[in-house]
C-alpha cells in the first residue's frame, strides 16, 4: 500500500511540476526556415501558390499518408481553404488570407478544431533569373499547458524538411 502512495504522489508531484513550468514558459512560437531553388521566381511561387501541391512536400503529409484532404475554394485564391484529418499529425485547416502576385501567399492555419488563428506565409524572392529564395514561416500561440511542448518539438526542422523537399520536385522538373 504505500508503495501504491509513493506512486501516486509522484505522479501527482510530476503533472504538478509541469504545470508549474508550463506557467513560466511561453504562450507564443515561432518557426520557419528558408531555402534557394535553381527555379526561376515565376515557377517556384506558381508552385507554392497552389496548397494541393502542399501535400507533394510539406513534412507533416509524409508522416502521414493517409491524411484525410478537404478543398473548398478556388486554389491560390483568397478564401481557399484545405482541411486535413490525421490520426497521426493532428487535424486542422488552412486558408489563403492574403496573396502577393509572384512574391507572396499569407494563410491562417487553425489546429485541432480551434478557432486561434496562426498566421503563416511563403514568399519567394528572385535572386537570379534562374535561382529563388522560398522563406516559409508561421507565428502562432500555444494555450497553457499545452506550451509546456515548444520544450520538446522543433517545429523548425519540419519547415526545413519542407522546403528540401519543395526543392528537390521543382529542381527535377
Amino acid at each position: 500500500m504505500k508503495i501504491l502512495k509513493y506512486i501516486l504522489f509522484t505522479i501527482i508531484g510530476l503533472i504538478a511540476l509541469v504545470l508549474i513550468v508550463a506557467l513560466f514558459l511561453p504562450k507564443t512560437f515561432h518557426a520557419g526556415s528558408q531555402i534557394n531553388i535553381d527555379r526561376p521566381s515565376t515557377e517556384v511561387f506558381a508552385y507554392i501558390s497552389s496548397l494541393k501541391n502542399q501535400g507533394n512536400y510539406d513534412a507533416w503529409s509524409k508522416q502521414d499518408p493517409n491524411i484525410e484532404k478537404k478543398y473548398s475554394g478556388t486554389d491560390g485564391t483568397v478564401g481557399f481553404t484545405y482541411e486535413w484529418k490525421s490520426k497521426k499529425v493532428g487535424d486542422g485547416k488552412q486558408v489563403i488570407t492574403k496573396i502577393e502576385p509572384g512574391k507572396r501567399i499569407d494563410m491562417n492555419l487553425y489546429f485541432q478544431g480551434t478557432d486561434i488563428a496562426n498566421p503563416s506565409f511563403m514568399e519567394v524572392k528572385e535572386l537570379s533569373p534562374t535561382q529563388s529564395q522560398v522563406t516559409w514561416e508561421i507565428d502562432g500561440k500555444m494555450p497553457y499547458p499545452f506550451n509546456f511542448m515548444n520544450l520538446f518539438y522543433d517545429m523548425n526542422k519540419d519547415f526545413e524538411a519542407g522546403l528540401q523537399g519543395l526543392k528537390s520536385i521543382l529542381e527535377q522538373q
